[in-house]
């Protein structure tokens, strides 16, 4: 009986015990935290009276902490902000409870630190998410994650160029498809294409090859210095230079000598007017392209009747080059002749004038050449004949400048009557002597309002301007320059307005104009001046500032107070100014100050 009784007592505190322990766990831990099982395993992942804390989830899950810490993936991505582990991940659920879920077909990838376009956005997730791929042990050991991807594509895709290019694939290829690199740029390669390699397959000048048990096409390391690199040279070497001499790269069949092919490399050189002739005006362009340009071969130079007809007929020799070059057959350029010999040697401008601008008819029809006018006009059409006609063009001009240059310089103009001076120097002769696109030397004026504008209109009385005569006030080194006698006025300057320019005073806008005002202006201080004390102490409608101020400085003179309606005595001759002439203020600022008071009685300013 006794041990019935023990054992019914010892099969109760099992049930007590079980019951207990299915009080403190809520339920079975998945099947990847089944290892945690039993209460003395509890505080491995939460803490005592808190959630299941993350940095006991982190201490585990140290690959998820690593991509954390790099801020790296979807973990610490803005979906995750606020959010604990435990939110997303928790368990006591049973052994076959997924702790990890998601819709991988609504799951924004972006959030991952890895936007999907092009022909990532359809391919399956798993292709990607492969162990193989992943390069961190620690996480590649783990069963079907999404973890540990880095985001370079030689990471998933093969390296089709093998380490000959970067690795920056984005650089030439889309996601849209690897093939064709559209985002390729040739011109920043060092071979820009232009013309008709811009048309060109790229296999054709990239060939693709088997290399290693697999095909491999080539991209670096391709010669391009020279033509024949890549072309065939058809003309067989019998031609010098590089192709692009005489072709450009839009077609092979146009040619494009004239001009750039170097002809002076051959036994001929091209100058004068065979530069610019057409190659195939002496050579035969119906040969097959290894023979072109062969046909003269051997040609000498100055045997011009081998291309050219002699329009002599024989009479003068074949020696062309004794009278012509090639700059033209109509100049001669008759060595032979010295027209030095002849009663007028050549000086000078007149060594470059054609022959037939003075041999109009034959070269030997004598020409009068005792005057200038008999072969040129007269520029200045009689002008200085009608003064003396003794004076010839040689007085001012020479035969070694042009006719714009004059012999004639300051020492002769001093000579006349108008000898220049001061500003006149440095001024150009047109200046003074062009009138209606006409030169004009003689009766011009001497007088300043013959040349320039009296800009002061009459505005200042004669008295001060006798006669226009501008070196009144100005001399001829500066027009800015002034010099007049205020004290000849009304109003001699004093002070201050000593150094006050002119126009302050006499000049004023009105309607976009400037107005000159001499003889009008207002001798009273405010018709310049503002009246800083707003008619404080007009009289008669006229402020005499010279009261209180003087010419030298507007800071005022010693003032008198006792000669006011307020004279100062005691403490009142000790305070300052300011203390009973307040600022009086408008818009918050100062207009001006009260000078003038109107109360004198101790209660308007002192308090009990």
């Amino acid at each position: 009986m006794k041990g019935s009784i023990r054992t019914y007592g010892t099969i109760f505190f099992i049930f007590i015990l079980v019951e207990g322990v299915s009080q403190l766990s809520p339920g079975k831990l998945s099947e990847s935290h089944a290892h945690l099982e039993g209460l003395s395993n509890c505080t491995q992942c939460h803490s005592l009276g808190n959630r299941v804390p993350d940095d006991k989830c982190l201490s585990c899950h140290e690959e998820i902490n690593d991509l954390m810490l790099s801020g790296r993936g979807y973990h610490v991505s803005s979906d995750m902000n606020g959010k604990d582990c435990v939110d997303c991940h928790n368990d006591h659920h049973g052994r076959m409870f997924e702790m990890i879920r998601f819709e991988e077909s609504s799951f924004d990838h972006l959030l991952a630190g890895y936007e999907l376009q092009g022909a990532h956005e359809v391919i399956d997730c798993r292709a990607c998410h492969q162990p193989d791929l992943i390069s961190d042990i620690n996480i590649k050991k783990r069963e079907n994650t999404f973890l540990g991807l880095a985001t370079d594509c030689i990471s998933c895709h093969d390296d089709e160029h093998r380490g000959t290019l970067s690795n920056n694939c984005n650089s030439c290829h889309t996601y849209e498809a690897f093939s064709p690199a559209s985002l390729f740029d040739h011109n920043t390669t060092q071979y820009q294409l232009s013309g008709a390699h811009t048309d060109v397959d790229c296999n054709l000048c990239h060939p693709v090859f088997e290399s290693n048990g697999s095909q491999f096409q080539e991209f670096r390391g391709i010669p391009f210095n020279s033509c024949v690199d890549c072309h065939i040279d058809i003309h067989n070497g019998n031609l010098p230079g590089n192709c692009n001499e005489c072709h450009i790269d839009n077609s092979f069949n146009r040619f494009i000598g004239q001009g750039r092919f170097n002809h002076n490399k051959t036994a001929f050189q091209l100058k004068g007017k065979h530069t610019n002739t057409d190659c195939f005006l002496c050579h035969d362009n119906n040969v097959l392209a290894n023979n072109v340009f062969q046909d003269l071969v051997g040609i000498q130079e100055n045997n011009c009747i081998s291309c050219h007809t002699d329009i002599h007929d024989g009479k003068l020799g074949n020696d062309c080059a004794s009278c012509h070059d090639e700059q033209g057959f109509k100049t001669t350029i008759n060595t032979s002749f010295n027209h030095g010999l002849t009663d007028f040697p050549l000086e000078g401008m007149h060594q470059q004038v054609d022959c037939k601008s003075c041999h109009l008819d034959k070269l030997t029809d004598p020409i009068d050449f005792t005057n200038c006018s008999d072969c040129h006009a007269d520029f200045h059409e009689g002008e200085f004949l009608s003064v003396n006609a003794s004076i010839d063009c040689v007085d001012c001009h020479t035969v070694n400048n042009p006719f714009d240059f004059t012999t004639y310089g300051l020492e002769e103009h001093n000579t006349s009557t108008f000898p220049l001076e001061g500003s006149h120097i440095a001024t150009p002769c047109f200046m003074c002597h062009v009138s209606e696109d006409k030169w004009t030397f003689r009766n011009i004026g001497s007088n300043c309002i013959d040349c320039h504008d009296d800009i002061h209109e009459e505005s200042i009385p004669l008295q001060y301007y006798p006669e226009n005569n501008c070196n009144t006030c100005h001399n001829a080194e500066t027009w800015a320059q002034v010099e007049f006698d205020h004290k000849l006025t009304s109003w001699s300057l004093e002070g201050k307005h000593q150094s006050v320019e002119c126009r302050s005073c006499h000049f004023y806008e009105e309607d976009g104009l400037i107005i000159q005002n001499f003889s009008g202006v207002n001798n009273q201080c405010n018709s310049c001046h503002l009246d800083v004390h707003e008619n404080q102490f007009d009289k008669g409608g006229i402020t005499d500032c010279s009261r209180c101020h003087n010419p030298d400085s507007w800071e005022a003179s010693e003032f008198n107070h006792q000669l006011t309606a307020f004279p100062l005595d005691g403490k009142h001759q000790e305070i300052k100014c300011s203390e009973c002439h307040k600022d009086r203020v408008s818009g918050g600022e100062t207009i001006f100050v009260e000078y003038k008071i109107k109360k004198f009685d101790c209660i308007d300013c002192h308090t009990y």
